[in-house]
């Protein structure tokens, strides 16, 4: 999981130097403890748009572990995000990502001039059963679809 970390934050640096220029959108997933809303969008989005969108995920105060339910909706789909982990946003995945989605970290989050935000209001998953995160994860199918559509990415 660290060696993972690392190669996020390397590839955003390298984004910001210049040494590894994208063609395509980065997107950055953000919520308090980046252990079920923003995991569930990272996993959408990866499903949805392929290579075709780099995507991160962080949280301002990262929990223990990602969150039994979210992992479990999600499976119900077809997307196993069993090895993702709840990480810390870092200064330069913001700043090199294109635009930044918020969800439920409010100040706590942080805001760069030029990048594009979105808030979006979702239920927090944390501590639900299965049955109460379904209707989180489809929302959030939704609404990342249609920010593909914004980034003129096509769903696969």
């Amino acid at each position: 999981m660290t060696e993972r970390f690392a190669r996020e934050r390397l590839q955003a640096l390298g984004t910001l130097e210049g040494s590894l220029p994208s063609a395509v959108p980065a997107v950055l997933f953000l919520c308090i403890h980046n252990a079920g809303r923003s995991q569930m969008a990272a996993g959408w989005m990866r499903r949805l748009a392929g290579n075709r969108v780099v995507v991160y995920s962080g949280g301002s105060e990262p929990a223990s572990e990602i969150n039994a339910a979210a992992v479990e909706s999600m499976d119900e789909v077809g997307i196993d995000i069993r090895a993702e982990f709840p990480k810390p946003w870092t200064d330069e995945v913001v700043r090199a990502v294109d635009v930044v989605i918020t969800m439920g970290c409010g100040d706590a989050c942080p805001l760069y001039p030029g990048k594009r935000y979105e808030d979006w209001e979702l239920n927090d998953p944390a501590g639900l059963d299965i049955e109460s995160v379904r209707p989180i994860r489809d929302e959030i199918r939704t609404r990342v679809e249609a920010l593909l559509v914004s980034l003129t990415v096509s769903a696969d």
